[in-house]
């Protein structure tokens, strides 16, 4: 039968991914306290600035700034959702903690991936660059590949050159972007496009299948903010201001 949604993967394996990352979400909003989101200051004077000339609601902008807050570790998430995808195409798998993202099945292809291209800094491209080599000394007839997602360019190239202060170079180790690295591993060059087009269907999808108790709280932070504001009858940023700020002049009387 045909697939509902890309041709690489099963449709059952790209609503699991779907799972995945979206209880991911759900844990990074929900471990976020109230402490957590003080925890560097809340700019409540931006905060202003942004629910009236972006006419968004108070609600709304805290978990939009919550966000914001742990987007580092959305970003991850969004990282292994790709070695989900990619580890489901036949011939590879995902490295579940092996040292590798994605391999193929018979050795002959191994695989680190990163999201965005500028998430290293030069000592760890330099262990990056050093680790693909040994995997390409150690299986003779593998290609391995550093893999961009979010990469400036389509490119699939060697990886040589200047690194953290060493020059290096390897006969069998790349670098690659996303969209090239898709259609290497599925053997269909609009690969990612695909996954790109399907996401919003396939996200949908599997939000109907969802209980509305399955959400649980929208985030943790939130709540206990709401909370707070309800029982001192303040608005939430006043709540949020005074929290952070009521050591300043005159702020005690929010």
């Amino acid at each position: 039968m045909k697939n509902k949604y890309v041709n690489f993967i099963p449709d059952d394996h790209l609503i699991d991914c779907i799972r995945n990352l979206h209880n991911a979400y759900l844990k990074a909003k929900n471990n976020i306290t109230k402490e957590d989101f003080y925890k560097n200051k809340v700019d409540t004077i931006k905060l202003t600035f942004d629910a009236n000339f972006n006419s968004i609601d108070e609600e709304s902008l805290i978990q939009s700034e919550i966000l914001r807050q742990i987007d580092k570790s959305i970003n991850n998430s969004i990282g292994t959702f790709h070695e989900q995808i990619l580890g489901g195409i036949k011939g590879f798998q995902s490295g579940n903690l092996s040292g590798y993202d994605i391999k193929a099945k018979d050795d002959t292809l191994f695989a680190d991936i990163k999201n965005k291209h500028n998430t290293m800094n030069s000592s760890s491209a330099e262990a990056l660059f050093q680790k693909l080599a040994r995997y390409a000394d150690d299986f003779k007839k593998s290609k391995c590949y550093w893999v961009q997602i979010l990469a400036k360019g389509s490119f699939c190239e060697l990886w040589s050159g200047n690194i953290n202060g060493k020059e290096y170079s390897h006969s069998r180790v790349y670098k690659i972007s996303g969209d090239q690295f898709y259609a290497l591993l599925s053997g269909q060059e609009n690969a990612l496009y695909q996954l790109y087009k399907a996401l919003p269907y396939a996200i949908k999808d599997y939000l109907k299948t969802l209980d509305q108790n399955d959400e649980n709280n929208e985030n943790s932070a939130l709540v206990e903010i709401q909370l707070l504001n309800k029982k001192n009858k303040r608005s939430i940023t006043d709540q949020i201001t005074f929290e952070n700020y009521s050591y300043y002049l005159g702020f005690d009387k929010l």
